[in-house]
């Protein structure tokens, strides 16, 4: 997830919430949370796509070290990201499984 996307969807839930309250989501909140996590999961695909691509360019001769280095920094960061988020959203199922009915 690139920085822009971040701040982004950021803004959209702080107007939201100082708006209307609810940011914008349905009653059981699925709408927002699937469009954040489509979201980051493309973020991070478009983010190892261009890693790849600029690997692929410096082996070609065409790139600079400079570009792989950042691209690849880039989209590690985007796949912590979601790794980050999936585990979050494991947790959150594991408490919610625990709860007494």
């Amino acid at each position: 997830m690139n920085p822009m996307a971040a701040i982004k969807a950021y803004q959209s839930v702080q107007s939201g919430a100082a708006v209307g309250g609810a940011g914008g989501m349905d009653p059981a909140g699925g709408s927002e949370f699937g469009a954040i996590l489509d979201g980051v999961m493309k973020g991070a695909v478009e983010q190892t796509r261009a890693a790849e691509t600029q690997m692929s360019m410096a082996v070609q001769g065409q790139g600079s070290l400079i570009d792989v280095v950042t691209a690849v920094s880039s989209a590690e960061a985007s796949l912590e990201t979601v790794m980050a988020v999936r585990d979050q959203v494991i947790q959150a199922y594991q408490e919610i499984m625990r709860m007494p009915i």
